[in-house]
């Protein structure tokens, strides 16, 4: 490969920040074949279809990389559950497995290389309590803690057990009380089961 491709390759790490969507790469004169190389000798992680890490970037993945790559996958998915619990600083342990809501209509593949739990939602539940973190390397969506909560109860059987007991103990140091949980839980047609656990 010429030394003045792999250059460009380097200084478009610089401009793109370390993510760059194959659309990108095209538009700046990469071929297809180009991009395959470049994966081939690890100048380029492939994170999912059509998006690209830098491996020749100075900077280093971001901590929430996992949350931004999914919803670089399909981004219409929202990190959700235990997942959530994680990047809002709830829990300080990352789940194995990363945990994302889609519509149930949602059949787009997420492909990533890490575990995905996927979870599909009722178009009613689906938009509730959501929000968006702006980051510099990109945008993701999440659930809100008391949501969040909510999900792991209701997914507890998926999680592993340890995670949610974790969950389970930190919301309750943080919120005694558990007033907006139980409020919550009630417009999400969950307050039975929830409160079995707080």
């Amino acid at each position: 490969m010429l030394r003045e491709t792999v250059i460009k390759i380097e200084r478009l790490s610089r401009k793109y920040k370390g993510y760059i969507s194959t659309e990108e790469l095209l538009r700046e004169g990469i071929t297809n074949r180009q991009i395959g190389v470049f994966v081939e000798i690890e100048i380029l992680e492939r994170v999912c279809h059509g998006y690209y890490w830098f491996n020749c970037s100075v900077r280093a993945k971001p901590p929430d990389h996992k949350a931004l790559e999914v919803c670089f996958s399909d981004p219409e998915a929202v990190i959700c559950a235990d997942s959530a619990c994680f990047y809002l600083g709830l829990i300080d342990v990352e789940p194995v497995s990363l945990s994302a809501a889609t519509r149930r209509s949602d059949r787009r593949r997420i492909h990533m290389n890490f575990p995905v739990s996927r979870h599909y939602y009722s178009e009613r539940l689906f938009p509730e309590y959501q929000k968006t973190v702006e980051t510099e390397f990109g945008t993701y969506r999440i659930y809100d803690i008391e949501r969040s909560v909510c999900d792991c109860i209701r997914f507890r059987e998926d999680l592993e057990d340890d995670i949610f007991a974790y969950v389970l103990e930190c919301y309750k140091k943080r919120n005694p009380a558990g007033d907006k949980l139980l409020e919550y839980a009630k417009n999400l047609r969950l307050l039975k089961l929830v409160k079995q656990y707080v």
